[in-house]
C-alpha cells in the first residue's frame, strides 16, 4: 500500500489548483489537465493519481452538473443514451488502466493531455445562441451513443481533457448553444467520473483524505466557474476556453520535450 506524506505547503498549492480546476473545468472542461499533472508532482504513482483525482473530480462536476439541471439547461431524459453510454465507456476504460504497468502511465498520461490540448485549440465551438435542443431521432441517439461510449472509455483510461472533449465535440455532432454544451458536458463528464470512481475505489487505488480535501474546493470552484458562464454566456465562455488550451498546450509541451 502506498502512503502519502505532503508537507502543509504542498497540499496548500494542491488544494489551490483545485479550486482552479473547479471554475475552469465547469466553463470550458480541462480541469484534470491541471490536478493530474498536480498530483503527479506531488509523488503519487500514476494509478492512485488517477483514482484520487477522480474523487476530487467528482466534487466538481457534481456541482456543475447540478446547477446546469437547476437552470433547465440539463435534460436527463432527452440525454438518457449518452448517460448509459458514458457509463459503461467509463467502467471499461477504467478497468483496462488496471492492468497498464506504472511505466507505460508514466509516459501515456503526458502525451494524452498534450493531444487533448491541441485539439481542443483547433475546435469551433457553436454559435447557436438559443436554448433549444436539437430533434431526438434516431440519428442523434447513434451520436449520444458512440460519443458517450469513446468518451467515457477516454475518461476511465487517461481522464485529463475529457470536459474539453465533450464541449469540442458537442460543437461538431449537436446545433445548440454554448450553455446547453456547457450542461451536457458537465453532466456527462460527472457520469464518467463517478462510475470510474467506484471502480477505483474497488480497485484500492484512491487516496480518500487528499481526495476529499481537493473535492470541496473544486466544488466550490466549479460553482463560481458554473454560474459565472450562465450568468455570462458565450461571450465569457468562449475566450475562457480558448486561453485555457492554449496555455495548458504550451506548458505540457514545454514539461515533456523541453
Amino acid at each position: 500500500m502506498f502512503e502519502l506524506a505532503l508537507d502543509p505547503t504542498t497540499w496548500a498549492l494542491l488544494c489551490a489548483v483545485a479550486l482552479a480546476a473547479g471554475f475552469i473545468d465547469a466553463i470550458a472542461g480541462g480541469g484534470g489537465m491541471l490536478t493530474v499533472p498536480a498530483l503527479l508532482t506531488a509523488g503519487l504513482p500514476p494509478h492512485l493519481t488517477l483514482g484520487t483525482n477522480k474523487l476530487a473530480a467528482s466534487f466538481g462536476s457534481l456541482t456543475a452538473s447540478v446547477t446546469y439541471f437547476r437552470k433547465q439547461l440539463f435534460n436527463p431524459r432527452f440525454w438518457a443514451a449518452s448517460i448509459i453510454a458514458t457509463a459503461i465507456g467509463a467502467l471499461l476504460g477504467t478497468l483496462i488502466v488496471d492492468y497498464l504497468s506504472i511505466e507505460f502511465l508514466n509516459k501515456l498520461l503526458p502525451i494524452v493531455i498534450i493531444m487533448v490540448a491541441c485539439y481542443s485549440l483547433f475546435g469551433s465551438l457553436s454559435t447557436v445562441e438559443h436554448d433549444q435542443l436539437p430533434p431526438l431521432n434516431k440519428t442523434t441517439k447513434i451520436k449520444q451513443w458512440l460519443q458517450g461510449l469513446s468518451l467515457g472509455f477516454f475518461d476511465g483510461l487517461a481522464g485529463p481533457g475529457t470536459g474539453t472533449f465533450w464541449t469540442a465535440s458537442n460543437s461538431l455532432l449537436y446545433k445548440m448553444s454554448l450553455l446547453l454544451n456547457c450542461g451536457l458536458a458537465r453532466s456527462m463528464n460527472f457520469v464518467s467520473n463517478f462510475v470510474s470512481l467506484i471502480t477505483f475505489v474497488a480497485l484500492g487505488h484512491v487516496n480518500f483524505l487528499l481526495g476529499i480535501t481537493m473535492g470541496f474546493f473544486l466544488m466550490f470552484g466549479a460553482w463560481l466557474g458554473a454560474h459565472s458562464a450562465i450568468r455570462f454566456g458565450s461571450k465569457f465562455i468562449r475566450p475562457v476556453f480558448n486561453t485555457v488550451v492554449i496555455i495548458l498546450a504550451l506548458k505540457l509541451i514545454y514539461e515533456a520535450y523541453l
